[in-house]
């Protein structure tokens, strides 16, 4: 078996987050998530997040596509194409390639058209394979006392 081969995902795959379920921290996905309930921290999906009418997320969305319909506190970022529907609520920067918005639908915050490259570029910075990037820290005082005891 080849363990550098990626894992199968199947299309027909949904992570789903029911109504009345509570979530407190990031979420991360090869496949399609679904929201109905209540989020609290980033959702990362590497294909479609939908958000139901009555679902809450507080905390960023990344992703290739969403179709929005509840409400979200956080920044928005989407490969190909944001659709908020008429009962969305966003309170947040949107940063999208394509925006397709509902009448009634509601944004609070700045909206960017970006490039799939933005988007690649911006991922690379914040996630690998769900998890966030640590960059690297300038030696602390500490180290440097461990250096120069060692010296």
């Amino acid at each position: 078996m080849n363990k550098s081969a990626e894992p199968f995902v199947d299309v027909n795959d949904v992570s789903r987050i029911s109504a009345g379920t509570v979530i407190k921290g990031e979420i991360s996905s090869m496949t399609d998530i679904r929201v109905d309930g209540k989020v609290d921290g980033k959702i990362y999906s590497q294909g479609r997040i939908v958000v139901g009418e009555q679902a809450e997320v507080g905390g960023s969305l990344l992703c290739t596509n969403v179709d929005f319909w509840g409400r979200l506190k956080g920044d928005v970022y989407v490969k190909d194409t944001l659709s908020l529907k008429s009962s969305a609520s966003v309170e947040g920067n949107v940063h999208v390639r394509k925006l397709q918005v509902e009448m009634g639908a509601q944004i609070n915050g700045s909206c960017k058209m970006i490039t799939e490259a933005e988007y690649d570029k911006y991922i690379a910075e914040v996630v690998t394979t769900g998890l966030p990037v640590r960059k690297a820290e300038p030696a602390s005082a500490a180290n440097k006392v461990a250096a120069t005891a060692a010296d």
